[in-house]
Protein backbone atom coordinates (compact mmCIF):
# COMPACT_ATOMS: atom_id res chain seq x y z
CA UNK A 1 0.00 0.00 0.00
CA UNK A 2 1.29 3.43 -0.88
CA UNK A 3 1.53 6.04 1.80
CA UNK A 4 -0.16 9.40 1.47
CA UNK A 5 3.25 11.07 1.23
CA UNK A 6 4.34 8.97 -1.78
CA UNK A 7 0.96 9.58 -3.41
CA UNK A 8 1.29 13.35 -2.95
CA UNK A 9 4.89 13.29 -4.19
CA UNK A 10 3.87 11.41 -7.35
CA UNK A 11 0.98 13.84 -7.92
CA UNK A 12 3.29 16.82 -7.49
CA UNK A 13 5.77 15.36 -9.96
CA UNK A 14 2.96 14.83 -12.48
CA UNK A 15 1.82 18.46 -12.10
CA UNK A 16 5.40 19.68 -12.57
CA UNK A 17 5.77 17.53 -15.70
CA UNK A 18 2.52 18.88 -17.13
CA UNK A 19 3.62 22.43 -16.45
CA UNK A 20 6.92 21.82 -18.22
CA UNK A 21 5.23 20.23 -21.22
CA UNK A 22 2.69 23.05 -21.50
CA UNK A 23 5.56 25.55 -21.65
CA UNK A 24 7.52 23.50 -24.23
CA UNK A 25 6.22 25.29 -27.37
CA UNK A 26 7.20 28.74 -26.07
CA UNK A 27 10.55 27.43 -24.82
CA UNK A 28 11.23 25.78 -28.17
CA UNK A 29 10.35 28.99 -30.02
CA UNK A 30 12.57 31.01 -27.69
CA UNK A 31 15.43 28.58 -28.22
CA UNK A 32 14.87 28.50 -31.98
CA UNK A 33 14.91 32.30 -32.11
CA UNK A 34 17.95 32.65 -29.87
CA UNK A 35 20.79 34.09 -31.88
CA UNK A 36 18.61 34.95 -34.88
CA UNK A 37 19.04 38.55 -35.93
CA UNK A 38 15.96 40.70 -35.49
CA UNK A 39 14.46 41.30 -38.89
CA UNK A 40 12.96 44.61 -39.86
CA UNK A 41 9.71 44.70 -41.74
CA UNK A 42 7.85 47.50 -43.49
CA UNK A 43 4.67 46.87 -41.44
CA UNK A 44 5.48 46.98 -37.73
CA UNK A 45 3.50 47.20 -34.52
CA UNK A 46 4.40 47.15 -30.86
CA UNK A 47 3.57 43.99 -28.95
CA UNK A 48 0.63 45.79 -27.31
CA UNK A 49 -0.66 46.88 -30.73
CA UNK A 50 -0.39 43.31 -32.06
CA UNK A 51 -2.42 42.11 -29.06
CA UNK A 52 -5.12 44.71 -29.86
CA UNK A 53 -5.13 43.92 -33.59
CA UNK A 54 -5.22 40.12 -33.38
CA UNK A 55 -7.32 37.58 -31.51
CA UNK A 56 -5.40 35.59 -28.88
CA UNK A 57 -5.32 32.58 -31.23
CA UNK A 58 -4.08 34.68 -34.16
CA UNK A 59 -1.42 36.26 -31.94
CA UNK A 60 -0.24 32.80 -30.87
CA UNK A 61 0.26 31.74 -34.49
CA UNK A 62 1.45 34.96 -36.14
CA UNK A 63 3.64 36.42 -33.39
CA UNK A 64 4.60 33.39 -31.22
CA UNK A 65 4.96 30.91 -34.13
CA UNK A 66 2.23 28.65 -32.80
CA UNK A 67 0.22 26.12 -34.80
CA UNK A 68 -3.53 25.74 -34.90
CA UNK A 69 -5.06 22.30 -34.47
CA UNK A 70 -5.59 20.51 -37.79
CA UNK A 71 -9.05 20.58 -39.37
CA UNK A 72 -10.15 23.56 -37.25
CA UNK A 73 -9.82 26.37 -39.79
CA UNK A 74 -12.77 27.27 -42.01
CA UNK A 75 -10.19 28.26 -44.64
CA UNK A 76 -9.26 24.61 -45.01
CA UNK A 77 -12.64 24.08 -46.67
CA UNK A 78 -12.66 27.38 -48.61
CA UNK A 79 -13.04 26.53 -52.31
CA UNK A 80 -14.25 29.80 -53.84
CA UNK A 81 -12.09 31.88 -56.18
CA UNK A 82 -10.27 34.62 -54.34
CA UNK A 83 -7.18 35.64 -52.43
CA UNK A 84 -5.79 34.60 -49.05
CA UNK A 85 -4.10 37.49 -47.20
CA UNK A 86 -2.03 37.88 -44.04
CA UNK A 87 -4.31 38.38 -41.02
CA UNK A 88 -1.70 40.71 -39.53
CA UNK A 89 -1.11 43.21 -42.34
CA UNK A 90 -3.54 42.18 -45.11
CA UNK A 91 -0.80 41.53 -47.68
CA UNK A 92 -2.13 39.18 -50.36
CA UNK A 93 -0.27 35.87 -49.99
CA UNK A 94 -1.89 33.08 -52.01
CA UNK A 95 -4.34 32.76 -54.87
CA UNK A 96 -7.13 30.21 -54.62
CA UNK A 97 -5.86 28.88 -57.98
CA UNK A 98 -2.85 27.35 -56.18
CA UNK A 99 -4.82 25.87 -53.25
CA UNK A 100 -5.19 22.10 -53.02
CA UNK A 101 -6.43 19.54 -50.51
CA UNK A 102 -3.33 18.05 -48.92
CA UNK A 103 -5.38 15.95 -46.44
CA UNK A 104 -3.20 17.36 -43.64
CA UNK A 105 -5.86 19.50 -41.98
CA UNK A 106 -4.37 22.87 -42.90
CA UNK A 107 -4.92 25.09 -45.95
CA UNK A 108 -2.24 24.13 -48.48
CA UNK A 109 -0.94 25.82 -51.60
CA UNK A 110 1.61 24.85 -54.23
CA UNK A 111 2.87 28.44 -54.71
CA UNK A 112 2.58 31.86 -53.04
CA UNK A 113 1.97 35.10 -54.90
CA UNK A 114 5.10 36.89 -56.09
CA UNK A 115 6.96 38.78 -53.34
CA UNK A 116 4.43 37.74 -50.68
CA UNK A 117 6.32 35.39 -48.37
CA UNK A 118 9.82 34.82 -47.09
CA UNK A 119 11.34 31.71 -45.55
CA UNK A 120 13.95 30.77 -42.99
CA UNK A 121 15.32 27.58 -41.48
CA UNK A 122 13.39 26.32 -38.46
CA UNK A 123 15.04 23.74 -36.21
CA UNK A 124 12.54 23.91 -33.35
CA UNK A 125 11.26 20.68 -31.79
CA UNK A 126 14.35 18.81 -33.00
CA UNK A 127 13.21 18.95 -36.64
CA UNK A 128 14.65 20.66 -39.68
CA UNK A 129 11.92 22.53 -41.54
CA UNK A 130 11.46 25.70 -43.56
CA UNK A 131 9.29 28.31 -41.90
CA UNK A 132 7.15 30.58 -44.07
CA UNK A 133 6.35 34.09 -42.90
CA UNK A 134 4.75 37.21 -44.35
CA UNK A 135 7.45 39.27 -46.01
CA UNK A 136 5.76 42.56 -45.01
CA UNK A 137 5.05 42.06 -41.26
CA UNK A 138 7.04 38.92 -40.44
CA UNK A 139 3.97 37.03 -39.21
CA UNK A 140 4.45 33.26 -38.96
CA UNK A 141 2.24 31.51 -41.53
CA UNK A 142 3.36 27.88 -41.44
CA UNK A 143 5.95 25.72 -43.20
CA UNK A 144 6.80 24.64 -46.73
CA UNK A 145 7.56 21.03 -47.64
CA UNK A 146 8.75 19.35 -50.84
CA UNK A 147 5.89 16.84 -51.09
CA UNK A 148 3.36 18.96 -52.98
CA UNK A 149 1.77 18.59 -56.41
CA UNK A 150 3.05 19.75 -59.78
CA UNK A 151 4.08 22.15 -61.11
CA UNK A 152 6.25 23.18 -58.11
CA UNK A 153 6.26 20.01 -56.02
CA UNK A 154 5.90 22.24 -52.95
CA UNK A 155 3.29 22.22 -50.18
CA UNK A 156 2.88 25.50 -48.37
CA UNK A 157 1.11 24.22 -45.26
CA UNK A 158 -0.43 27.36 -43.73
CA UNK A 159 -2.29 28.13 -40.54
CA UNK A 160 -5.77 29.36 -41.38
CA UNK A 161 -5.65 31.66 -38.33
CA UNK A 162 -2.77 33.50 -39.98
CA UNK A 163 -4.84 34.41 -43.03
CA UNK A 164 -8.06 36.02 -44.15
CA UNK A 165 -9.93 35.26 -47.38
CA UNK A 166 -11.44 37.69 -49.86
CA UNK A 167 -13.64 36.10 -52.53
CA UNK A 168 -13.16 37.24 -56.14
CA UNK A 169 -15.66 39.77 -57.44
CA UNK A 170 -18.35 38.12 -59.53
Amino acid sequence: MKSRRSFLFAGGAAVAALAAVSRWPKLAVAQANAGKPAASFEFTRTDAQWHQLLTPAQYSVLRDEGTERPYTSPLNDEHRSGVFACAGCQLNLFSSRTKFDSHTGWPSFWAPLDHAVATRDDSSFGMSRTEVHCRRCGGHLGHVFDDGPKPTGLRYCMNGLAMSFTPAAT
